[in-house]
């Protein structure tokens, strides 16, 4: 529920007789800038269909219907992510996974054996340190909010096409609020006086 966000973009499919949800799809509405022009779109994400539904096409049927309702709120652009390659993309990165927990990775399937390992070399390979060597690293807080929004929006001007944050999206997005956290944001606190 991130700040701005609509109970009407939240689209879920349940069995009739179970009543379980088995096919899910949601949105939230950002905003974007593109070189001068700011324009709202909606974000869609967590497009999820259960394993025995995913041969029945129901994946265009959510999409199309998270379009009406975002269309029915005047929003005309949606933004979002896909593994394969799209006739006409926006724009298209790489991005690599660092294993936290390979071993939990690779006994859910997420996370396969390279030929000719072993899973004790994988967990080996992606153990992390007990400390960090970057010199003031912190966990994020609320007092740095608005240094973080700062240094963001300074870091995104660059970009001819990048979202644009507010203070209560950076709270919503990179602080924990309650219950069970899924983001871990660190801040470098630098004391001026020790550099001079």
């Amino acid at each position: 529920m991130a700040p701005g966000w609509h109970k009407d973009w939240h689209v879920g499919v349940r069995a009739t007789a179970s009543k379980k949800l088995v096919a899910f799809i949601s949105a939230i509405p950002v905003h974007l800038r593109v070189r001068a022009k700011t324009i709202v779109c909606s974000e869609v994400n967590f497009l999820c269909i259960h394993k025995k539904l995913r041969s029945k096409r129901l994946a265009p049927v959510l999409i199309k219907e998270i379009t009406r309702i975002s269309y029915r709120r005047g929003v005309w652009q949606g933004l979002y992510t896909a593994g394969v390659v799209l006739p006409r993309p926006l724009s298209t990165t790489r991005y690599y996974h660092r294993s936290i927990d390979w071993q939990k990775l690779y006994d859910v399937g997420f996370s396969p054996l390279p030929p000719g390992s072993k899973p004790s070399f994988q967990v080996r390979k992606y153990s992390l340190p007990e400390r960090t060597s970057i010199k003031g690293l912190r966990p994020m807080e609320k007092k740095d909010i608005d240094q973080v929004l700062d240094l963001l929006k300074r870091f995104l001007l660059k970009y001819d096409l990048a979202p644009i944050f507010t203070r209560e999206e950076i709270e919503h997005w990179l602080l924990t609020q309650s219950g069970e956290q899924v983001v871990w944001s660190y801040v470098v606190e630098v004391s001026y006086l020790n550099q001079m």
